[in-house]
């Protein structure tokens, strides 16, 4: 069996060990932001005035989906005479 040799006085490593000073403490301060009631006005009127144009979408195409499947049956009754 093989053991490695090794040297009677060992000697470390050279390295340079750099002791840091303290470091600053780190201060993280968030921007600070300010809503004025105008802010919250415009988007409660933003949000209301979405909220009707989506519905009146909506109650569009319900009324178109209505009038095509009236239509239909009315045609359908129109040939069937």
């Amino acid at each position: 069996m093989f053991l490695p040799k090794y040297p009677d006085s060992p000697t470390p490593p050279t390295a340079h060990t750099h002791t840091p000073t303290e470091p600053a403490p780190v201060q993280r301060s968030l921007p600070h932001v300010s809503i004025s009631p105008g802010a919250i006005a415009a988007v409660v009127a933003g949000g209301v005035v979405l909220t009707a144009l989506v519905t009146a979408v909506a109650v569009s195409a319900i009324s178109v989906a209505i009038a095509a499947v009236v239509l239909r049956s009315l045609l359908r009754d129109h040939h069937r005479r």
